[in-house]
């Protein structure tokens, strides 16, 4: 069947089930009036609900004495009602746009699935195999219009469309309208799979170079008086409505550019077929004229599609892309010629052709590649703003808060180019006062929106301003800005422009204070910082911001620095420094640090040292951002120079704790054990606890592949973290007398605090360090008397298995300290599988069954390729896999409970029986019967299923005891083969359900 006649066949079974209620006297005198009607000359046109009308009457299906619903019969009736359809769109000359607007998709397709049968179209033959040239014309002109409408319509679907208010509800015509929404679904789908032979084709047609004929009322009247009317076997088929070779090929272009131009949003190359397609149907419509054609094209859409496609191909006609400003915007986003793009805006603010939504949409595009991190488009932004303001202002629109946003921070620049852009966007000698009062408006209320004076005096000294506000208006201006700031010293005489008004010192040492707030240059803060003490010598200029903070350790050297000059300087330089490293803005914390390292040299040793730590601190964090992110090594100079550090033995030096941290987090992660397991000096490790904690950590990680005998360094490492995480009691008396004890959480027993060692484990990216430390805090968990899970974890063997005082470990802090190890870790590799176990096992101990599974889960998962591979038994051993029995069984899988029972090393029949007798199972049950092996437990399910009287369920048992593969006599190989496709099977099942 083709997939025409499929849709006339679902066309005509989709309608209400009711019997034909119309008599052969009504129906007939229906008839005799609609040929009184087609023959009398009006204007008016027959109405086109009269084809719904007969072609509902004809689809209806009967229903025969059993009352069953019979499709429509083929009938002398059924077929007269059809063709009196036909004769309707005969008498519209078969205008698509009019049969379009009017009849529903169903409807029309039902219609012209008609005209195709009596039209001698070759039923089951698909439109694309057969030579149109070799048919009769009205057959070829049948097989046009219905690839044309398919073209439209799947371009007509493409288009949003306004939901129309539903009235009140009515059961009835709801159901009516659902059951004809499906079925113009399924049409378009079915359109749409035929797209590519359709425009084929239509294609195919252009070729032709012959008028065609399409049917006429009197062509069908002389089918219907034919005997052989079955498909429309006539040879009056070459009679009809003669159409042109031109006409016809002018409505194929513009139905295969529609086509291609909406398939250019996925594939641009197509833009240049549609280009071709609708600039050959003007071509065709200026030689023939729009009068002339017998099926009328929208003129202005074409002329919209012939713009679009102009801007999107280029084209090798200069002239042709000079002539519309749409193009050239466009090549100038292409190219990155924004100079131009500029330029074209501004120009158009004279001429306002472009449309206030298009300037937007380019607007909108600059803002999205400038924040992909394009900083050179934050000018363009800028400027193409302007010009879409300064438009919006002459024609009254109101400012878009993006322009009041990008004039947050106003420059001498800023104000120059909008200057520009106002005095180039309008005529004064041509404008009307009406857009002089918008310009003038515009400029006055920008002067009182700045607060910064100059900027304000440049506007108002313009000539455009001159010439634009009054006399009396620039008085009342001054007035305004006297009240709004009372520092501006007003001078009371008359005055032509704002550079008349003088500022105070405090204005300029204000301004120049706010401009080394924002700076980060450090030749700029020098002159600034020269410039204020020249004002006045009585400000400590480095306390104007309370963003600049210091340590204490150097804030003490550098303000004891004598001269206010340069201690104001050295501190906002390394302030900003560290502000900038704390914002990873590493470029210009390198400048301000080298500037004051350059500084200080001249004089102070002490803090050239300090400036120099701070270097060696900043490079370590760039090299980790950076290079680091992908595995390069350090350079060996930047290593040699942690070293350094490390070993440096200056007095009198001031120290920041944190760089101690990040050099021995830097060594740890770049594997560097050697050095602080053997070359560390011993008076560092005494007197710094990183190192010494990292010296412990780096021989530990040296030790784990040797025997148990060589694991004294685990137990020092293990009394370490013990004593970090052991509370220190006090007893203290209360106001009755009693004697009660105390517990200090952050114990100073230990070398550090458990916050600071939690804090240093989080800057480590070595994964065997990270395994090392995290192994440890899980078996100072697992310690714990009164726990009930284990977690497990990888080297747990090397911690010692008891604690001789376990009171005074608070276990409540190691485990907040383990989930926390545990969420880190899995954010550096997310597919470590044994720290997504010990995640796993986290939640199975705080009884969050359901994410325990998932992690259980994705530690197979990510070791075995989703499962395709076969999961290391170290992985998945017996214990994991009880706990994941234990998860399904308390989530109510029972029958999930059963198949885990097969992954053991022995299988657990017992527990196994015990789940297959439960009732009230939450998952797939009997679906899950395919991914079991054991033959055991598959006869144990078809007792079962006999025993409650369940046959399905008992015979999907059987079939999958009966497959041959899981036959005992079989080699061992292949039973094993089948057990392992099963647990494949099921655990991509399993993953499916809980990640």
């Amino acid at each position: 069947m083709s997939a025409e006649a499929a849709d006339r066949e679902a066309a005509t079974s989709s309608r209400p089930c009711t019997p034909p209620q119309t008599s052969w006297f009504e129906f007939l005198l229906e008839e005799a009036l609609l040929e009184q009607h087609l023959q009398k000359p009006s204007p008016d046109p027959p109405p086109v609900q009269l084809i719904v009308q007969f072609l509902e009457q004809a689809s209806k299906p009967s229903v025969n004495e059993q009352n069953q619903v019979q499709p429509p019969p083929d009938n002398k009736r059924n077929r007269i009602l059809k063709l009196l359809a036909l004769k309707v769109a005969a008498h519209l000359k078969w205008d698509l746009d009019v049969l379009e607007k009017s009849l529903s998709v169903p409807v029309l397709n039902m219609l012209l699935n008609e005209l195709l049968c009596i039209s001698k179209v070759p039923p089951g033959t698909k439109h694309v195999d057969v030579d149109l040239s070799s048919l009769p014309p009205t057959t070829a002109m049948a097989i046009l219009l219905y690839n044309r409408w398919a073209i439209r319509t799947i371009v007509q679907s493409s288009f949003p469309v306004k939901q129309v208010k539903p009235g009140p509800p009515q059961l009835n015509v709801m159901n009516q309208m659902q059951q004809e929404k499906e079925l113009t679904e399924n049409i378009l789908k079915v359109l749409k799979e035929q797209a590519a032979d359709s425009i084929l084709v239509l294609e195919g047609a252009l070729k032709l170079n012959k008028d065609l004929y399409v049917h006429t009322i009197r062509t069908l009247d002389l089918l219907a008086m034919e005997p052989g009317m079955v498909n429309g076997e006539t040879e009056s088929s070459t009679a009809g409505l003669k159409i042109s070779a031109e006409e016809i090929q002018c409505q194929v272009c513009y139905d295969l550019g529609a086509i291609y131009f909406q398939q250019g949003s996925t594939n641009a190359a197509v833009h240049e077929n549609a280009k071709e397609k609708f600039f050959k149907t003007k071509e065709l419509i200026a030689k023939n004229g729009s009068s002339s054609l017998h099926f009328t094209i929208d003129e202005e859409r074409l002329a919209g599609y012939c713009q679009a496609c102009g801007v999107l191909t280029s084209s090798s006609d200069d002239a042709s892309q000079q002539a519309t400003p749409y193009s050239q915007i466009h090549s100038c986003m292409k190219s990155g010629n924004y100079q131009d793009l500029v330029k074209i805006f501004l120009e158009d603010n004279l001429t306002l052709s472009l449309p206030v939504q298009f300037r937007q949409s380019v607007l909108r595009e600059l803002f999205q590649k400038a924040q992909q991190g394009n900083d050179a488009l934050d000018e363009v932004c800028f400027k193409v703003c302007v010009c879409n303001t300064v438009c919006d202002v002459l024609q009254g629109r109101t400012i878009d808060i993006q322009f009041c946003q990008l004039f947050l921070k106003p420059s001498k620049e800023k104000i120059d180019f909008l200057l520009e852009v106002c005095s180039r966007s309008i005529n004064l000698e041509n404008a009307s006062e009406a857009l002089k009062r918008k310009m003038a408006a515009f400029l006055k209320n920008l002067c009182l929106g700045l607060e910064d004076l100059q900027l304000v005096f440049m506007i108002s000294s313009h000539e455009l301003f001159i010439k634009l506000l009054k006399d009396d208006e620039r008085k009342l201006l001054i007035d305004q800005m006297r009240k709004r700031s009372p520092r501006i010293n007003l001078c009371t005489k008359p005055v032509t422009s704002f550079y008349d008004i003088p500022a105070s010192a405090s204005v300029n040492i204000g301004q120049l204070e706010h401009q080394l707030i924002l700076s980060v240059d450090p030749w700029r803060i020098r002159q600034i910082l020269i410039e204020l003490h020249g004002m006045t010598s009585e400000r400590q200029f480095w306390t104007i911001s309370n963003k600049w903070e210091v340590p204490n350790v150097y804030g003490n050297v550098i303000l004891g620095i004598k001269d206010n000059l340069t201690r104001d300087l050295v501190y906002i330089l390394m302030a900003k420094g560290l502000h900038c490293c704390a914002i990873k803005d590493f470029v210009h914390a390198k400048q301000l640090f080298a500037a004051c390292l350059e500084l200080v040299t001249e004089f102070s040793p002490k803090l050239r040292q300090v400036m120099l730590n701070e270097m060696l601190l900043l490079d370590i964090y760039t090299h980790e951002a950076g290079a680091g992110v992908s595995g390069e090594r350090p350079p060996s100079d930047l290593i040699s120079r942690v070293r350094g550090y490390l070993e440096m033995r200056v007095p009198d030096i001031p120290l920041r704790q944190v760089i101690a941290e990040e050099c021995v987090a830097f060594l740890l992660n770049w594997r560097e054990n050697e050095y602080l397991t053997m070359q560390v000096p011993l008076p560092l490790v005494q007197t710094n606890p990183y190192v010494k904690l990292g010296q412990l950590l780096a021989a530990t990680c040296k030790e784990l592949p040797g025997p148990k005998e060589s694991r004294r360094t685990a137990k020092d490492l293990w009394e370490v973290v013990v004593q970090i995480c052991s509370v220190s009691n006090q007893h203290k008396r209360g106001n009755d007398g009693r004697v009660s004890l105390i517990k200090h959480r952050e114990s100073t027993l230990g070398i550090m605090y458990r916050s600071e060692l939690l804090s240093f484990i989080k800057k480590l990216r070595e994964p065997l360090v990270l395994t090392t430390i995290l192994s440890l805090f899980v078996k100072l968990h697992n310690v714990r008397e009164d726990i009930v899970n284990d977690i497990a974890a990888e080297h747990i063997s090397i911690w010692p298995s008891s604690i001789p005082n376990l009171q005074s470990v608070d276990f409540e802090a190691v485990a907040v300290t383990v989930k926390e190890l545990v969420s880190y870790a899995l954010t550096i590799n997310a597919n470590n599988h044994f720290w997504l176990i010990i995640q796993a096992d986290i939640y199975f101990a705080t009884n969050q069954y359901s994410a325990a599974l998932h992690y259980y889960l994705q530690a197979g998962a990510v070791c075995s390729d989703f499962f395709n591979k076969m999961v290391p038994p170290d992985v998945y051993t017996d214990q994991v896999i009880k706990r994941m029995i234990k998860c399904c069984s308390l989530l109510n899988c029972h029958t999930q409970v059963a198949i885990l029972c097969q992954f053991l090393r022995e299988v657990d029949y017992k527990t196994a029986f015990k789940a297959l007798q439960e009732q009230n199972s939450h998952d797939a049950m009997d679906s899950y019967y395919e991914y079991i092996w054991d033959v055991t437990i598959l006869e144990y399910l078809t007792y079962l299923h006999h025993k409650r009287g369940e046959t399905d369920k008992r015979q999907i048992a059987i079939k999958a005891i009966g497959q041959t593969e899981l036959n005992a006599s079989n080699p061992e190989e292949v039973l094993q083969l089948a057990a392992q496709r099963r647990k494949k099977k099921f655990l991509q099942a399993m993953a499916k359900l809980y990640f």
